[in-house]
């Protein structure tokens, strides 16, 4: 059976901490609220509504508000990406070294399908993926594995077999949960310190190959039978 990495989008595929953070605080000071950058990395990694529900109140705002204070928070982070992309150095050349190696490769975000979409396109990428999970394919987000255990049923694969790069805490104990090879990128706002539960932890991508990832994968298939 062929071998799997799950990529998460934000913080891995682009250095996106400060476009989020400016968004968040930009749509926060449009609808009269406020967000600090320590309440933002208190949520990073999860999705916008599970953020939004966190910070403002799910008692005080409905659904409908909720879906509103999301859809401008996603939009304007999408225009700021825009205009200065921020791709991730050495993500390009690590997916094409795994598909050619004969992985298969799939996105695992808490981010909105529009903003994946958005990446895979301006990235030039999106027919390596197989298969995409996004915020909207879920109903919990991380740290509950669901978006990564939904990536493996698609991409037809024992959990096992699969290794997630990750940046943010959530996203190393979700990979964590859902049984798979957690390596944590260690990019804008996380450090090693909040990234130990990972069983890997590199500083770039271009400190992981096709070849050190199934050795990986191998070796903690092995630890588990």
């Amino acid at each position: 059976m062929r071998l799997c990495v799950i990529f998460d989008m934000d913080g891995v595929l682009v250095d996106s901490y400060k476009a989020h953070l400016q968004s968040w605080q930009m749509m926060a000071g449009e609808f009269g609220e406020s967000l600090t950058e320590a309440q933002f990395l208190e949520t990073f990694g999860q999705t916008s509504r599970e953020i939004i529900a966190r910070h403002w109140g799910a008692d005080t705002l409905t659904p409908e508000q909720i879906e509103q204070f999301d859809q401008r928070k996603e939009a304007l982070y999408r225009g700021i990406i825009e205009r200065d992309f921020p791709e991730m150095p050495g993500a390009r050349q690590l997916i094409e070294n795994l598909r050619a190696a004969r992985f298969k490769l799939a996105v695992g975000s808490s981010g909105p399908p529009e903003n994946v979409d958005f990446v895979l396109r301006r990235m030039k990428i999106r027919r390596h993926f197989e298969v995409r999970v996004t915020g909207k394919d879920v109903t919990k987000g991380k740290p509950d594995p669901e978006v990564f255990l939904k990536a493996a049923e698609k991409l037809r694969t024992d959990p096992l077999l699969c290794a997630v790069i990750e940046d943010a805490p959530v996203g190393i104990a979700a990979a964590n949960a859902a049984g798979m090879t957690s390596i944590a990128l260690l990019s804008t706002g996380h450090t090693a310190e909040k990234s130990a539960a990972a069983q890997v932890i590199v500083r770039k991508l271009t400190d992981l190959s096709a070849d050190r990832i199934a050795a990986l994968i191998g070796s903690a298939a092995a630890k588990a039978s």
